[in-house]
């Protein structure tokens, strides 16, 4: 089968078409046949297509909103021009899976979309202001282009995460908030950390139950988690994906005083001040000149700039305390896995985050870090450290195809149970 994965963003659709059924997932043989994204939309859009080995196509075109800008992706994939083997008209795309930021308490596994379950994703938009509203223009969007006659799948952001324990996703406010409003640390990126989980295992050859590792999904937005048994007991993201440790623009953990005292020095609404954490902080704000680590690195680099340096390693001091945190919750761990755009593609960053945590088991091999070119997988720790530690690329878009495929095919697929360290 052939399904369209759709990431829809608040002004950005990005794409993938990936083969797969039984037999493919079986001998992890799923096929990337394109992928793609449309930033803008609303404007002059900027489209980037890539289809196998063909050139890449770059344009900008004027659409105006989802719709126009997923029609615009369909008619690509579906010609010549894109040259996608088996694919030449609507009926070549079988499902369409979309990623959906949060589920809250009620998805904890991939789901057909009816309105039933459409109505759910909008009921959690007051937990994900910024996420699911796009999540649900493209899953409309996608029912305008395609008709009901092509399923659709959510696949939550969430869902992984419903496995952590109360003493983990618990605030210390009093419960009945938590009762009443839900309000409790769901965590984020759980698709990205679920398969890297799943690859480690393949990679060794082991099972699930005796998956127990650190994963650091580590990009413009960052996130950790720490997997026993396979599942997700603890992870840095909460409420929202604001808490934990400081991103591209994103300020991470922050006394919520802060906001109070800001609000009165500055003189900013409540609204102001969620969009200075969300937008203006992070790395961006330490640095006062970008959110990119390239470019923060080679500032830091060819002039030495001190604030350059000082954003960095304030953002590897962030993940190695989760490190830390996270070795006591597990007791210890196998392997620590970096992923993500920074963790997949930054020596220096991979390193910067290791130093001082060979006392704890984490031993890097510098070499072997070096040596491992952008876009490169492998193990990076010397042969005697305790604790592994592998670069693996996160592949989110994988995860969603194969659970689309499950839920329309009616196949068993990974649901997420809550656990209780007791009844309330």
């Amino acid at each position: 089968m052939n399904i369209l994965v759709l990431n829809s963003g608040s002004s950005s659709i990005k794409f993938q078409v990936v083969q797969t059924d039984s037999a493919l997932i079986a001998r992890d043989g799923d096929r990337c046949l394109a992928k793609g994204q449309i930033e803008r939309i609303g404007s002059l859009a900027l489209v980037a297509f890539q289809a196998a080995d063909r050139p890449p196509l770059k344009e900008d075109a004027p659409l105006r909103d989802y719709r126009s800008a997923l029609d615009r992706i369909v008619r690509w994939v579906i010609s010549p021009e894109s040259g996608i083997e088996g694919v030449t008209s609507m009926a070549d795309i079988h499902i369409v899976g979309h990623r959906v930021v949060h589920g809250g308490e009620k998805f904890r596994a991939s789901t057909l979309i009816d309105d039933a379950v459409l109505a759910g994703i909008e009921d959690c938009i007051e937990l994900a202001p910024l996420h699911n509203p796009a999540n649900v223009r493209g899953i409309r969007a996608a029912r305008e282009v395609f008709g009901r006659g092509v399923p659709q799948v959510a696949v939550f952001d969430t869902s992984f995460h419903a496995t952590m324990p109360e003493t983990a996703y618990l605030y210390g406010i009093p419960y009945h908030l938590y009762r009443r409003y839900k309000i409790r640390r769901y965590g984020f990126h759980g698709t990205s950390h679920r398969y890297l989980a799943y690859r480690y295992r393949v990679l060794n050859k082991i099972a699930k139950e005796d998956v127990n590792i650190i994963t650091l999904h580590l990009g413009n937005g960052c996130s950790a988690c720490a997997i026993k048994n396979g599942e997700s007991v603890n992870t840095s993201m909460g409420f929202t994906p604001l808490e934990g440790m400081v991103m591209g623009t994103r300020a991470g953990d922050v006394d919520v005083s802060v906001i109070e005292y800001l609000s009165h020095k500055e003189g900013l609404s409540l609204p102001e001040m969620i969009t200075l954490l969300n937008k203006q902080s992070g790395l961006l704000g330490l640095s006062g000149l970008t959110s990119d680590m390239r470019e923060l690195l080679e500032e830091e680099k060819e002039n030495g700039d001190r604030r350059a340096s000082l954003a960095i390693d304030v953002f590897c001091a962030s993940a190695r305390r989760r490190i830390g945190a996270y070795l006591a919750e597990l007791g210890g761990a196998d392997a620590l896995v970096f992923s993500g755009g920074i963790g997949e593609n930054s020596p220096v960053i991979r390193q910067r985050v290791c130093r001082g945590l060979e006392p704890l088991g984490i031993v890097l091999d510098e070499a072997r870090n070096a040596a491992l070119k952008k876009g490169q997988l492998g193990r990076i720790s010397k042969s005697g450290s305790r604790v592994k530690i592998d670069v693996i690329a996160t592949n989110e878009e994988l995860l969603i195809a194969r659970d689309a495929f499950r839920a329309v095919s009616g196949l068993p697929q990974p649901t997420f149970s809550p656990r209780r360290s007791r009844k309330p």
